[in-house]
């Protein structure tokens, strides 16, 4: 019995010493390919390339390393009651008087990476227009701005781009030169995309133009910690003096600089700083997805859905045990950032994305998320917010929402207008004749009246008249083949409608 226990142990470790030849194979193979990459690099990019291609090469030799979920179920428990704070409870601190002080230790940095094909629109998401002909970018300097005349400071906005935003949001800057906000931008990172069999690069040279442009991929908000360090951005603000940063997604028009968080970062009530606070929100049944909160291994830890082991899926998507989810809203000393970084400290879970090129290759592209960095932080806290400060825009269902009159502008900043009697957001859905942006636009000749609404459904060929008016829940679906165009001033009022219905002038 113990002879034949011997063998299985030593065909195990036989197994695990030929799996270890093979992953040192793969590295170097990659290693090899990456090298021939960077010969292709032009001189003025080579540093540049180098730095990107370095990075990917740490990123893809912790991925060899790693197997199976990176969480273990059994070590998840609900975080401590004090390590995630109401945000009622920070505002009740008030505010101090020389919160102008407070205010130019900050600095508001956008990601800026994402395109907006999703949308339908070619070019930077942040370029399309939300409200009034105002793009996201246009709200966010707004705001910015309103802020630095308000209380006479120097707030500066960062946009973290990717090489899919860069010129194009350079190109648009110019006309901001006269508001006061300073603007400055880096680059996230370029990673090559590998074949999901060979795991070698795609890329065979550096360029991303012809039938390269699929090679290459911004490698997740994660990046952003080495990128901002590398572009030497991160020093520059720290010998200005600046102490924090308010990162937060361009898309999520919530996302506004709160005085009283920043006011709890830069004064304590324990006199000891945070180095890293996440805004949380109560989940409902549409977030069910969304990362949550958790305490692990003594820490606070951002558990994604992707890392939850299949079985405890269902688990983790319920509201009653795991109850609020990460906005994506973080607040972030500087000086820890550039501390952790040079300490090669600032430890993100691989999330391994596939993808399938135009041509019909699969490949996978291996990212990180900002927020997973959190347990490398000390003295990390959560803050529940309202609901209102998470308001992303990722499809025509959300523009529908946020270019309605529930909410009112100002300064830059959407607030959910008083004429509604109750703070919920309506739920949208748009079919997919709705998808693209100007699909969409073409359907409302103008944005129904939707203070009253609580819930619409709209599906196949339907267009809407002026001034049309939604209340309750509001259904609308037409048949393959048939039309419905609701009529110029219609109230519709927990209605069903189907069928066909053309208004003809005649």
């Amino acid at each position: 019995m113990l002879k034949g226990d011997r063998n299985v142990t030593m065909s195990q470790d036989g197994a695990s010493q030929f799996q270890e030849v093979i992953r040192q194979e793969l590295e170097l193979s990659v290693k090899k390919e990456l090298e021939k990459i960077l010969t292709t690099a032009p001189s003025h990019e080579f540093e540049h390339t180098k730095k990107d291609l370095d990075g990917f090469r740490k990123l893809f030799h912790r991925f060899l390393q790693e197997k199976g979920p990176s969480v273990d179920w059994g070590k998840i428990q609900r975080p401590p009651e004090d390590s995630i704070q109401p945000y009622e409870k920070i505002k009740a601190r008030g505010l101090p008087d020389n919160i102008s002080s407070v205010l130019n230790k900050l600095v508001v940095v956008k990601l800026n990476g994402g395109l907006g094909t999703s949308m339908g629109c070619k070019g930077p998401k942040s370029l399309i227009g939300v409200r009034n002909e105002n793009t996201f970018l246009d709200l966010t300097v707004q705001q910015i701005e309103h802020l630095n005349k308000t209380y006479n400071t120097d707030v500066p906005l960062v946009l973290m781009n990717s090489f899919n935003t860069d010129e194009d949001t350079k190109k648009i800057l110019q006309k901001y030169s006269h508001c006061r906000v300073k603007i400055y931008t880096f680059n996230q990172s370029r990673y090559p995309r590998i074949n999901k069999e060979s795991l070698l690069p795609v890329a065979k040279d550096v360029s991303y133009s012809g039938e390269n442009t699929e090679a290459w991929y911004p490698p997740g908000h994660g990046d952003i910690y080495a990128s901002f360090y590398n572009s030497g951005l991160l020093d520059t603000l720290i010998g200005e003096g600046k102490e924090y940063i308010f990162v937060s997604n361009i898309d999520n028009l919530g996302a506004t600089v709160d005085l009283y968080i920043l006011n709890h970062l830069m004064n304590p009530p324990n006199g000891k700083r945070c180095e890293f606070v996440m805004e949380v929100t109560n989940k409902t049944r549409a977030d069910v997805k969304g990362g949550t909160l958790t305490q692990y291994e003594g820490k606070l830890r951002l558990v994604e859905i992707a890392q939850v082991p299949k079985a405890h899926v269902d688990e983790f998507k319920s509201v009653s045990k795991f109850k609020i989810f990460n906005t994506n809203n973080l607040w972030i000393s500087l000086a820890a950032v550039k501390r952790l970084q040079e300490q090669n400290a600032i430890d993100m879970e691989i999330i391994v994305n596939p993808k399938t090129l135009d041509g019909g290759l699969n490949v996978i592209q291996l990212e990180t998320a900002v927020g997973a960095a959190i347990k490398s932080f000390e003295n990390s806290l959560g803050i529940n917010v309202p609901r209102s400060r998470f308001l992303p825009v990722k499809t025509t269902s959300d523009l529908l929402l946020v270019m309605s009159n529930l909410y009112s502008l100002n300064a830059g900043s959407l607030t959910m207008s008083e004429k509604r009697e109750f703070p919920t957001v309506p739920l949208v859905k748009l079919g997919s004749s709705f998808t693209k942006v100007q699909d969409y636009l073409r359907r409302f000749e103008s944005i129904p009246d939707m203070l009253e609404l609580d819930h619409l459904t709209v599906s196949g060929d339907v267009t809407f008249g002026k001034n049309v008016s939604l209340k309750g829940t509001v259904i609308i679906i037409a048949n393959h083949g048939d039309r419905i165009d609701i009529p110029p001033g219609a109230v519709l009022e927990n209605k069903i409608v189907s069928g066909n219905l053309r208004i003809l002038d005649h």
